[in-house]
């Protein structure tokens, strides 16, 4: 059996109204995808996901569509779909950095190999670990502290009982936001916040006290995504946990955040980390150091929502206290797979059906229908 063809599609599609995010990065009114489709010679069909967020982890859907169809297939036509290991590390030796884009190509090949072996993809990653039901938590942008709030309300009235709050955009406003959801939402609720690397050293250290008084549960990214000593000062001085995102890419990257006591959270999945089998290599690394994982988001569609619940329920250290974040099918009025991502009580539900159990109809994608900004 043998990869007999590659195809990559553009998706773009702006956010449901009301739910643009606002971060530290800036404003993100447009989202960009790129779909990949795999092809066997006996007509088995995986799918991929990419999307590039240039601020975030320097891709494009422009560079991906071309990163895929000049570099990336030809290191992959022709080889057969079930060496899944041997086919990303081809990947990482013609192409560096790029994660997003290889995950894509990695996330194909998960599925073919899946659905060739009749196997849903977690059992290639170990098997099932936990309940089908991942707890969630949803992502309020740096909006207003009214704003932020009914946000909020809507997001529990949805079954939602843990979100957590974009701040890093400048201390106070980032405290009435807080306090604003926190009021709003009582204290049986989860509240996290996320600077996505905004603070200062001593922004972070004014925050933390309030922080503290909000009885948030995580803070996620306080420091400039290299800044690992500056975040391990920070995490002996509060009782808070400093969960990592923005600076975990790599299994070397979660070795370095390690050595420095930079973290008591790492945030992972595939698109960040370049697939699932390196997603899987960086949360095995977290668990030698007994440090949880979190499962992040880049607001990813249907299939890269799969891929994420896969992972979620192989690993070996998933987080209890902290909610996760595969969300971004909500964010979005159309459905990209043929079935929609299962939402239901605060929780994502994997699911069923081998590799990674989505499917597309192509048909809308060739004729243009998918949503175009």
């Amino acid at each position: 059996m043998k990869i007999s063809s590659i195809e990559a599609y553009p998706v773009s599609a702006p956010p449901r109204p009301g739910l643009a995010i606002v971060d530290a990065y800036g404003k993100h009114p447009t989202f960009n995808f790129v779909l990949v489709v795999v092809r066997t010679d006996d007509g088995t069909v995986g799918f991929g996901e990419a999307n590039g967020t240039p601020t975030w982890s320097g891709e494009t859907q422009e560079g991906a569509l071309a990163l895929i169809r000049q570099i990336l297939a030809p290191v992959c036509l022709g080889k057969d779909p079930r060496n899944v290991t041997a086919l990303a590390d081809a990947m990482d030796r013609t192409v560096f950095g790029n994660p997003f884009t290889k995950a894509s190509l990695e996330m194909a090949l998960v599925d073919l190999a899946g659905k060739i072996l009749r196997v849903p993809a977690h059992f290639m990653l170990g098997g099932q670990r936990r309940p089908s039901e991942i707890p969630l938590k949803f992502s309020i942008g740096a909006f207003p502290p009214s704003i932020a709030a009914n946000v909020a309300m809507q997001m529990a009235a949805q079954g939602f009982r843990a979100v957590k709050v974009k701040v890093g955009l400048g201390v106070d406003a980032d405290i009435a936001r807080v306090k604003a959801v926190r009021s709003a939402l009582g204290e049986n609720f989860s509240v996290a916040v996320d600077a996505n690397g905004g603070w200062t050293e001593s922004e972070a250290l004014a925050a933390l006290p309030h922080l503290e008084a909000c009885r948030i549960n995580a803070i996620e990214q306080p420091l400039h995504r290299r800044d690992f000593r500056g975040c391990a000062r920070l995490r002996a001085r509060t009782s808070i946990p400093i969960m990592l995102d923005d600076a975990i890419f790599t299994p070397e990257d979660a070795l370095e955040a390690i050595r420095c006591e930079a973290c008591d959270l790492i945030s992972i999945y595939p698109g960040k980390n370049g697939g699932l089998w390196r997603s899987l290599q960086v949360a095995q690394i977290a668990a030698a150091a007994g440090i949880e994982c979190v499962i992040g988001s880049n607001l990813e569609r249907e299939v890269g929502s799969a891929a994420m619940l896969h992972l979620a329920v192989s690993i070996p250290n998933l987080s209890r206290s902290v909610g996760h974040d595969i969300i971004g099918p909500l964010y979005y009025e159309h459905q990209l797979g043929t079935q929609p991502t299962r939402i239901e009580n605060g929780c994502a539900i994997l699911p069923d059906g081998n590799g990674l159990g989505v499917e597309v109809d192509l048909r809308s994608l060739q004729n243009g229908a998918i949503e175009s900004a």
